[in-house]
């Protein structure tokens, strides 16, 4: 689904929506402005285009988000690792781990998620 690739500001924008819903929007342009520093146009358009896009809804000036913050996640996360290291997911953990390490309990997590999804 095209429609849930969104820049960083537009997500951001979600993020609050997600945090505070369901918001009124005169409401939403009072957490705009102080968590994002915009202006009460600004809130509206992205608004505006939220909605065109079917990510939010705006009914009798409540705001609630369609999508969940979860699903966006899952399509970004498919998206840069697609886009960034040919979708392979081994590059992108070499990339990311790129001679950190981590904790028993982070590769117990880990080996868990992969057994889990492992093509039966």
């Amino acid at each position: 689904m095209e429609n849930l690739k969104i820049c960083e500001s537009d997500y951001r924008f979600m993020l609050v929506v997600w945090e505070n819903q369901p918001v009124a929007s005169g409401r939403l342009v009072t957490l705009c402005t102080e968590k994002l520093g915009w202006k009460k146009s600004t809130t509206y358009t992205v608004l505006r285009k939220m909605c065109e896009k079917g990510l939010l809804i705006n009914e009798n000036t409540i705001v609630s988000a369609i999508v969940p913050k979860e699903q966006i996640q899952a399509f970004e996360s498919e998206y840069f690792v697609e886009k960034a290291f040919e979708g392979s997911l081994p590059k992108f953990l070499t990339s990311f781990l790129g001679g950190k390490t981590i904790s028993e309990k982070q590769a117990d997590e880990l080996k868990r998620l992969i057994d889990e999804h492992k093509e039966r």
